[in-house]
């Protein structure tokens, strides 16, 4: 099974960025909650993965915030 949308289902990629995260319905003091909305348009299939990685490590390295960059601050 590959990691692209094109290439996987919805219900495939939550299962994805579960193994990848951990259990997306958990909370650990509120950070998985963050991670798993930071996700959220690759498992909608609006936006593959890799972008999603490369937008957060921009703001990441930058210091700007960018959606998801805020989780357990």
């Amino acid at each position: 099974m590959g990691i692209l949308i094109s290439e996987t289902t919805k219900e495939e990629r939550r299962q994805i960025v579960e193994e990848a995260i951990g259990n997306i319905s958990g909370a650990c003091d509120g950070c998985m909650a963050g991670l798993a909305e930071m996700y959220e348009d690759y498992i909608d299939g609006k936006r593959e993965i890799r972008e999603i990685n490369m937008e957060f490590r921009a703001g990441y390295i930058s210091g700007e915030e960018t959606s998801g960059s805020s989780c357990c601050k």
